[in-house]
């Protein structure tokens, strides 16, 4: 879930954000109106699945937190998901 978070954050900073806010071409706005519209309905689906995680893993409230808020980012997703899943593998 962490690379498809990582995935439509990069396509909303640097594809979305840049068209409607620097080039403002209405037709290429029109064709990328739904890069939003499905970040958000999955960055739910990346906490929910953080949540389900970090109970597995008994997390501190913090290293929750911390986990969520990579989603923002796009690249720190990519970087928690590696991080995360070597302590995953570790611990079985």
């Amino acid at each position: 879930m962490a690379w498809v978070a990582g995935i439509m954050s990069l396509i909303l900073w640097f594809v979305d954000i840049p068209v409607k806010y620097f080039l403002t071409v209405p037709l290429l706005e029109d064709k990328i109106d739904w890069i939003p519209i499905v970040h958000g309905y999955q960055y739910p689906f990346y906490i929910i699945t953080v949540m389900e995680l970090s109970y597995r893993l008994k997390w501190d409230v913090i290293k929750i937190v911390k986990f969520i808020l990579a989603g923002t980012l796009p690249v720190a997703s990519f970087l928690a998901e590696k991080k995360v899943r070597a302590i995953y593998n570790s611990s079985k």
